[in-house]
């Protein structure tokens, strides 16, 4: 398929498995800004639309993806979500406190924006977890409950918050506040460039907060481009 650059980031990234790839290298935001279109997320990023359209179509071709999470069941993308996503998650966000304060008790004193950084990441780590509580527990159950009630035809149960557009909108909100907190942090890194004077658990604090920034883009991207508008589809085709 070739790249549209009419479409908005949220489409490309759905329907061209490379154009997630190369707008993660690129600092172009797929998940938390996906309803830009594509021209405008380039500007805002400092890149020239041509040459990312550019990257896209010269990128090697991705494998396959598992599954096609834009077909799979609602209850299956949600599953995959907690069970890949929120896990992984929770493990790092443990993790990452712990190197936090070992690199800040070390560093701190010549490093003063590793103390901003911290403050931001607890931040985060705080919404995450209630974010992700909040999604196992009352979210995610209902869309499989609604999901189960529409494919055997019978009514869809009344949910305790109105319309699934209400958890769906606060979830986005919460969405934008981490894309925030995840761009200050690479911000006050100075795009997690290592310092000479670096221990190695320095250099793994930063390794590691990279790719917690990049596995966060994939699960939001997930929701926010992929389950959120097929449930609020769903709920509406029901109404």
């Amino acid at each position: 398929m070739i790249a549209n650059a009419k479409k908005t980031v949220r489409e490309l990234a759905v329907e061209l498995p490379n154009a997630a790839r190369v707008f993660e290298k690129l600092g172009v935001d797929y998940c938390c800004g996906g309803d830009v279109a594509f021209t405008k997320a380039c500007e805002l990023a400092g890149l020239d639309p041509e040459k990312v359209l550019a990257a896209i179509q010269e990128a090697p071709a991705a494998a396959a993806p598992a599954q096609d999470w834009a077909k799979t069941p609602l209850a299956a993308l949600a599953r995959h979500i907690v069970e890949t996503h929120h896990r992984f998650t929770r493990g790092e966000l443990g993790r990452l406190e712990f190197l936090f304060s070992k690199v800040c008790a070390a560093h701190g004193e010549r490093h003063p924006e590793l103390a901003r950084m911290q403050e931001v990441f607890r931040g985060l780590s705080t919404e995450l977890q209630s974010h992700m509580m909040k999604e196992e527990n009352i979210l995610f159950p209902y869309l499989a409950a609604m999901e189960q009630a529409v494919l055997s035809g019978r009514p869809c149960p009344r949910p305790m918050f109105g319309t699934v557009q209400n958890p769906v909108r606060m979830m986005t909100l919460e969405h934008d506040s981490a894309g925030d907190a995840l761009r200050e942090l690479r911000r006050a890194s100075g795009n997690y460039s290592v310092p000479a004077d670096a221990c190695a658990s320095y250099s793994e604090l930063y390794r590691s907060l990279q790719t917690f920034e990049a596995d966060l883009h994939t699960h939001i991207h997930l929701e926010n481009n992929i389950l959120f508008p097929r449930a609020l589809a769903m709920e509406a085709a029901a109404a």
